[in-house]
């Protein structure tokens, strides 16, 4: 006899984007839904009147453990603000701050209805524990730096980031999967992607980096390679069906046809593009093309917060300011990226609410002013919701915050201790 948890009393979102009154049965053991609508009474009641019960939101780009680094370096463009300021910062990383900055991002992201993220930075095996912790769904991944080391700290950089992969793929359950992740198309040496990507492919795991994010990351692959980035990317291996890209704002129609025809996604991180100074993503563009879009929030470093429900706003905002049209990326497309575009791009069986579908959830209060009257639940979601809007956050079956309390951690502790941290570190770092 399976142990069900009954979501019960408000309306639900369908995959098609229609709202009715209903219920969702959960099945815990499993983790998954059993029954929408008119269902059976459950062992546990989640009450979601006057609420939505919509899919958990999925934050497909970030580095968690940066929210020690929220409002250390602003207002810079990204070469400056890595080289100045972050960089330097992570190179005083000591033993616990990285385990201490996810666990505050993986609160932060509970009390915002965000169920599944990929993360990609360094010292893996604490960021598991905490991910293991919280009861999110996550795919991780060893962020591979080349530029500036020997040939011996490369190679080791590369064999790390595989190691993880193989070692975190399917864990927690399989709430955690992984990636091999190589920073970027500028920072990891073409004779390590060729040799890499192609083991990564023979450990049967998908790669993430960052391509295209600013005209100063795309010249010099146009320079010296004679060819656009994502077509060098293509070259080396890159780009295959399983694989995402972060950002793919310089992105040109043909880059976007490569993308199409090979079946890797692109995640949007548009706060991150707009305090960067990076530019605006083609995301109409891509759409139209047929290329899977989700959105990430980047790190807590540049954006500043890793609340998704900014990122659909802003998408949906910049997408019509990069067109000049008023109906490009209309509020149901920007929803559809934060759920189903995100959890196709990770490979989650989430981002929508039917029968058989990962039991991933976010209830969001509209019995609130700001989400008064309700013509359209889901032009609320886009361009008035927020994740402070957010009552009840489910994931795998279990109720990770329920009634605006996050169950799995004690918050104030995990405040305290990632504000000593930060603190700490920004003085080794000569804040």
């Amino acid at each position: 006899m399976s142990d069900t948890l009954r979501v019960a009393g408000g309306a639900v979102l369908h995959p098609d984007f229609t709202v009715s009154d209903g219920d969702v049965l959960v099945d815990r053991d499993a983790g998954e839904i059993i029954a929408v609508g008119d269902t059976p009474a459950g062992d546990e009641t989640v009450d979601a009147a006057g609420c939505l019960v919509m899919p958990g939101l999925v934050n497909a780009h970030c580095h968690v453990a940066m929210t020690l680094l929220r409002g250390y370096a602003d207002d810079k463009q990204l070469d400056a603000w890595l080289q100045e300021d972050i960089w330097p910062a992570e190179a005083e990383l000591a033993d616990g701050d990285i385990r201490a900055g996810a666990r505050l991002g993986l609160v932060e992201m509970i009390r915002a209805g965000t169920t599944a993220f990929a993360d990609m930075y360094f010292e893996v095996p604490e960021v598991v524990d905490a991910i293991t912790e919280s009861g999110l769904r996550a795919r991780v991944g060893h962020g591979v730096v080349t530029v500036g080391k020997d040939d011996a700290d490369a190679v080791a950089d590369n064999e790390e980031a595989l190691s993880v992969a193989r070692e975190f793929n399917d864990a927690a359950d399989g709430r955690i999967t992984s990636a091999y992740m190589p920073h970027s198309l500028t920072t990891v040496g073409e004779e390590y992607l060729r040799e890499f990507v192609a083991a990564a492919r023979e450990a049967d795991v998908p790669v993430h980096f960052h391509a295209n994010e600013t005209e100063q990351e795309v010249e010099p692959i146009v320079d010296e390679h004679g060819s656009r980035p994502l077509e060098y990317a293509a070259d080396v291996g890159l780009l295959a069906e399983d694989d995402f890209l972060a950002h793919g704002v310089h992105t040109t129609a043909g880059e976007i046809e490569l993308l199409a025809e090979s079946g890797a996604s692109v995640v949007h991180c548009p706060a991150s593009n707009m305090k960067l100074a990076s530019g605006m993503a083609p995301v109409q563009a891509m759409r139209e093309a047929g290329v899977t879009v989700a959105l990430g929030t980047d790190g807590a470093a540049s954006n500043n917060d890793l609340d998704v429900f900014d990122e659909l706003r802003d998408a949906a905002m910049l997408g019509k300011l990069q067109t000049g049209a008023a109906d490009a990326v209309p509020a149901r497309a920007a929803v559809e990226m934060a759920t189903a575009g995100g959890a196709a791009a990770l490979g989650f069986d989430s981002g929508r609410i039917e029968v058989g579908a990962n039991a991933d959830l976010a209830v969001v209060d509209f019995d609130v002013p700001h989400l008064t009257p309700v013509h359209d639940h889901v032009s609320h979601l886009a361009y008035a919701a927020t994740g402070q809007d957010v009552r009840h956050t489910i994931c795998d079956g279990e109720v990770l915050m329920r009634d605006r309390e996050v169950l799995p951690f004690d918050e104030a502790a995990v405040r305290e201790q990632a504000a000593q941290r930060a603190s700490e570190l920004a003085a080794r770092a000569g804040e």
